[in-house]
């Protein structure tokens, strides 16, 4: 048994609607300009912007019903509604609605 400097985080998951399970995460993948119109609001040109693939931490995860705080250092925050595709094993477990959070202005400066 390891002893570890201090104590391991709590495995992220997520509760299964109808059931006492629960569905681990382990990664997240976004995809983002993915649609014309989001192109256009981001300025780009939907004929040659092609989507940007990215990961988000599983932490970044926090409970239906949870109060989030505004971020610090931003003062242009983007939210989205997202459809949330559950991968397991087999394939596609199932489906959720997630609300996504940029600080636009941090992405534009990187």
């Amino acid at each position: 048994m390891h002893e570890f400097v201090f104590p391991q985080a709590i495995p992220v998951s997520m509760h299964v609607v109808g059931t006492d399970q629960r569905f681990p995460v382990r990664r997240i993948y976004c995809i983002g300009r993915n649609y014309a119109d989001h192109v256009k609001e981001m300025g780009g040109d939907p004929q040659r912007s092609e989507p940007v693939i990215f990961t988000k931490a599983a932490e970044a995860i926090v409970p239906s019903g949870s109060e989030i705080q505004y971020p610090p250092i931003t003062s242009d925050m983007h939210f989205e509604v997202e459809l949330i595709a559950a991968i397991g094993p087999d394939g596609v477990f199932g489906y959720g609605v997630g609300i996504d959070l940029t600080r636009r202005d941090l992405q534009a400066a990187a």
